[in-house]
């Protein structure tokens, strides 16, 4: 290796790409052609997963949903197949059961065949301070948020790496890239999620699996229930997030084989931010922001929304 040549092709790669992401801004990216790829999304039962269920099936795809709510992945299935998917499949499946996972994998496998697009959405919050979080819910928040992701990759990922095709989608949140009081467990779990599928994603491409694509979904608050209370203190800057918005968002990162989709625009800044300020800095950034009082007047999804 020669110390000044490798420099020189990092130089001239990174200007490359920097025009690359220009032009890119002006012109849109060609969208892929997903007819007939199967689709798996967990937490399908309803909010994000039952939307990106709907723009799936708009593109001809067979829809695999999972979900511990019956009824709710019925009506995820009635609008789905209403909306153009070719066929709609779908099982009870508790994500944060290891052993279910792979049981239900199986099932599909056998009954529908290889998923070629696999979307982690499952997730749960407590909205607890840490100390104030019974044990179990912080188990069931990793087991759901985290540890499920690593079994459905397990399930799902050899098919796609011998055939050098598909595509692994992490919803995950902006608490998975920042801090949040009142969000430790949840925030660790997010943050586990972005790290494990961008290591996995290294892990493809180094092995020459540059097939098999991963899209990172990093949002701000979703007003889908799941956070309901939670009040944003610049709704300019950081609004709650209409669902339709970010399922449409969503597929077309999928579409463009976009790595890493982070909601609003604004987080892109803030992100970055928190990468280079001093840590002085970053508190009165967060402070500014609301980060210190977001979840104050936290409810959650009631019974009748779930």
């Amino acid at each position: 290796m020669n110390f000044f040549l490798e420099t020189i092709k990092v130089l001239l790669l990174s200007i490359w790409y920097n025009v690359e992401a220009f032009i890119y801004f002006f012109v849109p990216k060609k969208k892929k052609n997903i007819a007939g790829e199967v689709v798996l999304i967990t937490g399908a039962g309803s909010g994000i997963g039952r939307l990106m269920a709907q723009e799936f099936a708009a593109y001809s795809t067979v829809l695999v949903l999972w979900d511990i709510n019956q009824e709710g992945m019925k009506e995820t299935a009635r609008l789905a197949k209403s909306n153009g998917a070719s066929r709609v499949h779908y099982y009870i499946c508790d994500c944060s059961d290891k052993n279910e996972v792979y049981r239900v994998a199986d099932q599909v496998k056998r009954e529908v065949g290889d998923v070629s697009i696999l979307v982690n959405n499952a997730g749960i919050v407590t909205g607890k301070k840490f100390m104030d979080a019974p044990d179990s819910l912080i188990e069931k928040t990793m087991d759901v948020n985290i540890m499920a992701h690593f079994w459905t990759y397990k399930a799902f990922l050899p098919a796609m790496i011998a055939n050098n095709h598909g595509h692994l989608v992490s919803i995950a949140s902006s608490a998975g890239l920042i801090g949040v009081n009142g969000l430790a467990d949840y925030c660790a779990s997010k943050f586990a999620a972005v790290g494990f599928a961008e290591s996995v994603g290294l892990e493809l491409l180094a092995t020459g699996k540059d097939g098999v694509k991963t899209t990172i979904v990093c949002p701000y608050f979703i007003n889908t229930g799941m956070f309901d209370g939670c009040q944003t203190k610049w709704p300019k800057l950081l609004p709650i997030l209409n669902p339709d918005y970010v399922a449409k968002k969503i597929i077309h990162a999928v579409l463009t084989d976009q790595v890493y989709l982070l909601l609003p625009r604004s987080m892109y800044l803030i992100a970055g931010l928190k990468n280079v300020l001093n840590m002085k800095q970053a508190i009165v950034l967060g402070q500014y922001l609301g980060a210190f009082n977001l979840m104050d007047t936290f409810r959650g999804r009631s019974r009748k929304q779930e």
